[in-house]
């Protein structure tokens, strides 16, 4: 099993990794190794691809998208040439003279044989019937494999995943009563919270109820907003899991297997750790994004709370410490421990830092404003327009240096809306995004305690939230409640009769409500941010701005 780490669009690119990774495949004594599905194009390619509904007849198309998917095509077979005396299967977009189609194939011997995808997902993040065309069978294929001939049957992602989202017709199932001996799955399956387990055991049923082993192989990496995290697995007839691959790295994971679909060595299945995980899983996140746009270093708006403390800290991790600048924008309503604690956890990471007072600008704003705010009290137009000074600055930092901008919002946050549009949520990645606010203490925490000292105030973790744009100013949320409600919400689908249900006040559902539904024109504007949970703002989240429907 290779699970690389396949770009989007990097034709080139992912054709050579797939021939190192054959290669060494090879060298360590495989006869079969498999790649991630669309590994020659990275997944999702999205509209590199010519759409069902707006493609034209042949010779009629986009020449880009028409380019794309003939120069996929051709890496393939330069793929087969290169990989001789081992059977590969690589993911790839297949086509004909009317329909695209997400394939797999088996190249072996010179030879290729294509296989094309039957269930094609279009709930969260998936929507690939805009693409691709559904194949009509799939039936294993006769593969020489050290002198023996095995009957291979080859499926791709959402083929695997028919009892959970219920679709009626069963493709591993079919391959399985076909007499395939293997089965291999080859997928980009998003990370979130604990998916390792829910794939295994749907591994471990299918494999013990068709007498097959199951090879699942994995893309690894970040691609805009989400994150793939590997962990390719592969459980034996008996459902015995025989191999696991590495959890956000590029792995070979080599696993024997006899004649009889048994596998000769058992291996144990990783502790799980959930901040571990999520931590991980936001740093490869960044990391990549950063990596795949060709941006060095980033700029963070450090305002001492924990928010921009863990983003600070995810952000030295995944880009290096050299290149990570942290900013203080004080204003006259910043506390001295606001800004003494943001110069800590700068010190403790060794990132730069810079300090920029914002109060001579914000009193010229002020003043500039006042013959238009003449009869008009002080009131949240003025405790935005400092964020939004904030903002300017971060993004002409950006401007002038060429370094991206993290936007430093957690989810809850986003979902109430209460984050300043063109100020603290100015960036080009939303890095907590995804993060709830209850969560964002406990991957903090984590990372002192996996640093085994105090990099992250203990300030930050006590003091009551607070933007500071006036005087003795707080968060207006039980964050203990309203966190949890929010993931309710939003990951759960919970309606207004199941959240009072569970016991949350009235009067804060009520709220919670209406403060997600009336924020939506907010976080269409909004950085992306990096997904590790079910159900993300993003590519997944398909609200309409004007919502008059109270549930």
């Amino acid at each position: 099993m290779a699970q690389i780490n396949a770009t989007v669009g990097d034709l080139d690119g992912n054709k050579r990794i797939i021939i190192q990774f054959g290669k060494r495949a090879k060298e360590q004594g495989a006869d079969l190794v498999a790649f991630p599905e669309l590994a020659t194009t990275g997944y999702p390619p999205l509209d590199l691809l010519p759409p069902h509904e707006t493609r034209p007849p042949a010779g009629k198309r986009s020449p880009a998208q028409e380019d794309f998917v003939r120069l996929n095509k051709e890496c393939l077979h330069e793929i087969a040439r290169e990989l001789v005396g081992i059977t590969a299967i690589v993911g790839f977009v297949d086509y004909d003279a009317c329909n695209l189609y997400n394939a797999a194939a088996i190249i072996s011997q010179g030879k290729i044989q294509v296989v094309h995808k039957t269930l094609l997902p279009t709930y969260d993040v998936f929507d690939e019937h805009r693409y691709f065309t559904p194949a009509i069978d799939n039936t294993p294929i006769p593969v020489d494999l050290s002198g023996e001939k095995m009957l291979v049957g080859t499926s791709i992602c959402e083929d695997i995943w028919d009892e959970e989202v219920g679709y009626g017709v069963k493709v591993v199932d079919s391959l399985g009563s076909r007499g395939a001996h293997v089965i291999v799955n080859i997928n980009a399956s998003p990370f979130h919270d604990n998916i390792r387990n829910v794939r295994l055991q749907i591994l471990r049923r299918k494999a013990r109820r068709l007498g097959s082993a199951i090879f699942y192989v994995n893309l690894v990496g970040g691609q805009d907003e989400l994150v793939f995290d590997g962990q390719s697995l592969a459980v034996d007839r008996d459902g015995r899991l025989i191999g696991v691959g590495k959890q956000f790295e590029e792995d070979i994971v080599m696993v024997e297997l006899g004649s009889d679909a048994r596998g000769f060595r058992e291996v144990a299945e990783p502790a799980y750790n959930r901040e571990q995980e999520m931590f991980n899983a936001l740093t490869l996140g960044v990391r990549d994004y950063f990596q795949k746009t060709g941006f060095k270093g980033a700029f963070i708006g450090l305002s001492g709370g924990i928010d921009s403390s863990l983003v600070a800290v995810i952000a030295a991790v995944a880009l290096g410490k050299e290149n990570v600048t942290g900013v203080s924008m004080p204003s006259r309503f910043s506390s001295d421990h606001s800004r003494t604690d943001a110069q800590s956890l700068a010190e403790n990471l060794g990132i730069k830092f810079a300090t920029i007072p914002i109060e001579q600008v914000f009193s010229t704003f002020e003043g500039e404003l006042a013959p238009y705010f003449k009869g008009k009290g002080r009131d949240v137009a003025e405790e935005n327009l400092q964020s939004r000074i904030r903002g300017n600055i971060l993004m002409t930092l950006s401007n002038k240096f060429g370094d991206l901008v993290l936007a430093t919002g957690n989810k809850t946050e986003l979902a109430l809306g209460y984050a300043t549009l063109y100020g603290d949520m100015s960036g080009g990645l939303e890095v907590i995004g995804d993060v709830s606010k209850t969560e964002v203490y406990a991957l903090a925490q984590y990372y002192n305690q996996h640093a085994g000292r105090e990099i992250i105030p203990q300030n930050c973790f006590t003091k009551i939230p607070s933007a500071e744009l006036r005087p003795n100013q707080f968060d207006p949320f039980d964050y203990p409640v309203v966190s949890p409600l929010v993931d309710d919400v939003i990951e759960n689908r919970l309606s207004r009769e199941e959240l009072l249900k569970k016991g949350y006040p009235v009067e804060v559902v009520d709220d919670t409500l209406r403060r997600i539904r009336a924020a939506e024109y907010k976080r269409r504007q909004a950085p992306p941010a990096i997904k590790i949970t079910k159900k993300a703002f993003g590519l997944g989240w398909k609200m309409p701005i004007v919502n008059k429907f109270r549930c």
